[in-house]
């Protein structure tokens, strides 16, 4: 999939190098309960592929589309941990420290949140930690809502971790409309 400036693609081994860069930078994770090492990184990658082939959807890798440079993810994610409104599909993103403030994470969700409208999903959710105030603009310019009563205590996060309260946000495919997706 395509943007005006990213493409939205499956995942090649030469992402794996800054992907595990990106993971293991503590700014980037700051809202995720611990870094990565490489192999849990490249684990990860292969968990993202193995849904892609069982699902058709998944977390795409993201090009710049003028320089080829890998920036990070975005895309639609299953979610089934316990809570009150699982099993949902999330969208999703985690971008380089060096892409952000670029208009990138809004540009992309918009994409993959009018993949998964119109491949017939009702509801798309996004959830972060309380305090992570650039993830929750991102979700609210999306058109997404948060509803407090949906607020959750993520089960895994460690109950003493200041990351586990999260908010919750929806958005249908009538609460936003076609240019804005």
């Amino acid at each position: 999939m395509e943007t005006e400036r990213l493409i939205m693609r499956r995942w090649r081994d030469d992402d794996r190098a800054p992907f595990a860069a990106m993971n293991a930078d503590p700014e980037v994770m700051e809202h995720f309960p611990a870094t990565m090492t490489r192999a849990q990184s490249d684990a990860l990658v292969d968990r993202i592929e193995q849904r892609f082939d069982e699902l058709g959807y998944g977390l795409w890798a993201l090009e710049v589309r003028a320089t080829g440079e890998f920036v990070g993810f975005t895309g639609l994610v299953l979610q089934t941990f316990e809570a009150h409104f699982n099993p949902s599909v999330e969208v999703g993103w985690r971008l380089a420290r060096h892409a952000w403030g670029h208009g990138y994470a809004i540009e992309a969700a918009r994409r993959a949140v009018r993949h998964g409208f119109d491949a017939g999903l009702d509801e798309i959710v996004s959830m972060t930690a309380v305090g992570n105030v650039r993830s929750r603009a991102v979700m609210e310019r999306l058109g997404m809502t948060r509803d407090p009563a949906d607020d959750f205590d993520h089960p895994n996060v460690r109950p003493d971790s200041p990351l586990r309260r999260h908010v919750l946000y929806r958005v249908k495919p009538g609460q936003v409309t076609r240019a804005e997706i």
